[in-house]
């Protein structure tokens, strides 16, 4: 047991050690110069030079590689290129606040209504709710993001003007006056969501109805509601588990393209902002930031799938004995 808890930690440490190594190449090896960006194209030769030496540019990639990452860890994640007044980390973590309410709030809205829906679905198949719910499903699924905001968006934020369209607001807004600049996105993100767990949902039920033991309980009278709520439903959700870990990582990782919608400030907007400025040393930690988050919400998704197969959970406790 200790050994796999060792291992699953060098693991997740060994991910982050190459993911950051990509990150920093990736940055390196991308077209133009950070120098000419900042002081443009006709800028004198010894003003590029000077600039250079200010960022360390001059300086081996190796050397800088280094020395970002362990700044990174140490919690110095440098100064922003296109803010030069600015750190990194507080204007990174006001935007991961961001985030992470319109992750959570998606997220609770979404993850029970797909549970519900699916398991509809599934217990009424081939039924008027089994094909409406999977109409649904399949126009979610089908639609792009930026067309599901936008259509949102033309229908509550112009033609009916009962929601703001767009965010106006500050990053640094309290949540009460960011709340109302909330609700599109997070309507957008919950028809996402929603399209794809629920389908894995539906099918797990479907498989989990015609499986013996259902069958059996069926045939020895025990109550729907019970047999529904006791072994259908978790059983169910046992090969959902991953599915819904790696839609919230996505979510609170930033959804580029919905915040980008909305004009919502957080991880996704801030991306498309240090990408166009070139701002590379925001480019990195946020690139960073959002593979740290995703794995350790895959990490969370593994051990509760172990948590809740008592097989597996048996395996790992007691890895020498027979179960």
């Amino acid at each position: 047991m200790m050994w796999d808890i060792v291992r699953r930690v060098l693991t997740i440490c060994v991910t982050l050690f190459v993911v950051a190594a990509i990150i920093f190449a990736a940055t390196e090896v991308l077209p133009g110069d950070v120098a000419t960006a900042i002081l443009g194209r006709e800028a004198a030769p010894k003003r590029l030079a000077a600039i250079r030496q200010q960022l360390q540019l001059d300086r081996p990639a190796s050397e800088r590689y280094w020395q970002w990452l362990g700044g990174f860890v140490q919690g110095d994640w440098g100064q922003s290129l296109a803010r030069p007044d600015q750190a990194i980390r507080p204007l990174v973590l006001e935007r991961l606040r961001n985030t992470f309410w319109l992750s959570l709030l998606a997220t609770c809205i979404g993850v029970p209504l797909a549970i519900i829906l699916g398991v509809l679905a599934g217990l009424r198949r081939n039924q008027w709710l089994d094909s409406l719910v999977s109409v649904i499903s399949l126009i979610g699924m089908s639609l792009p993001e930026f067309v599901i905001g936008s259509l949102l968006m033309l229908v509550f934020g112009v033609m009916l003007a009962i929601l703001p369209a767009v965010t106006i607001v500050q990053a640094d807004a309290p949540l009460t006056k960011l709340l109302p600049s909330m609700i599109l996105p997070t309507l957008t993100l919950v028809i996402v969501m929603v399209a794809y767990i629920l389908r894995m949902i539906r099918s797990s039920v479907i498989d989990i109805m015609q499986s013996e033991y259902v069958q059996m309980a069926y045939l020895k009278g025990v109550p729907q509601r019970l047999i529904i709520w006791r072994y259908i439903v978790p059983t169910a959700l046992l090969p959902t588990i991953n599915a819904v870990g790696l839609t919230v990582a996505w979510l609170i990782g930033g959804v580029v393209v919905v915040e980008t919608v909305f004009n919502f400030p957080g991880i996704g907007r801030l991306m498309t902002s240090a990408v166009s400025d070139r701002d590379l040393p925001l480019v990195q930690a946020l690139g960073l930031i959002g593979a740290f988050i995703y794995i350790m919400i895959n990490v969370v998704a593994d051990v509760a799938t172990l948590w809740l197969t008592p097989r597996l959970r048996t395996q790992f406790w007691r890895p020498n004995e027979e179960t």
